[in-house]
């Protein structure tokens, strides 16, 4: 299965009893895929039945299979997080400062528009270990933005910190006001706040 195989190995390192089994890894990869579904759509209280069901396996097999839910989805949300961070690294290296951080910061709204699970482990503590993934990610922040201050694209009276608040702003509810939000109201926002925070010649 695509999309695995990181947190697949996160779950099965160090456990000598499972990994010579093909089978074992097929159920743990089910199970990770299931978990990558449901903490999108439902958020990181999903049940450890409610990924089984997924996954299409029994809640005997997902205990004999992973160490525990949260284990699942630290190694699940983990390699998002990862990904986001191979994103930021990307975007480091754009010879046009401005661009790598409206590229990464579009990556990492619309990741963040698409996952509850993503939104719950970067804006409130939600009893998972993901520390060592979030401080390499305000790193890569703090370097993108500071890059974009030394070209001098980004406003001066911006700092990092601000950056991360306002990205994490620009994904809505549904509704507010009476009014529905489309598809692509995060695009729309986003644009807002790209525009913002660009320095204009001579400002």
């Amino acid at each position: 299965m695509s999309g695995t195989s990181a947190a697949v190995d996160r779950l099965l390192a160090g456990d000598a009893e499972r990994l010579p089994r093909a089978d074992a890894r097929r159920n743990v990869e089910r199970l990770v895929d299931a978990a990558r579904t449901a903490v999108a759509e439902v958020g990181v209280d999903v049940t450890a039945h409610e990924i089984a069901r997924r996954a299409g396996v029994g809640i005997g097999t997902f205990y004999r299979r992973v160490p525990s839910r949260e284990a699942l989805l630290e190694a699940v949300l983990a390699e998002v997080l990862d990904e986001m961070i191979e994103v930021a690294g990307r975007a480091m290296a754009d010879p046009d400062p401005w661009h790598g951080l409206t590229e990464f910061a579009t990556a990492y709204v619309q990741l963040r528009a698409a996952s509850c699970g993503l939104n719950d482990a970067l804006g409130r503590e939600c009893g998972l270990t993901l520390e060592p993934q979030l401080a390499r990610l305000r790193d890569r922040i703090r370097l993108l933005v500071g890059h974009a201050h030394e070209a001098g694209v980004l406003r001066p009276d911006v700092p990092w910190e601000d950056v991360a608040f306002v990205l994490a702003s620009v994904t809505t509810s549904t509704r507010t006001i009476g009014l529905r939000a489309g598809a692509d109201q995060w695009r729309r926002n986003l644009r807002i706040v790209l525009d913002g925070l660009h320095a204009a010649p001579g400002r």
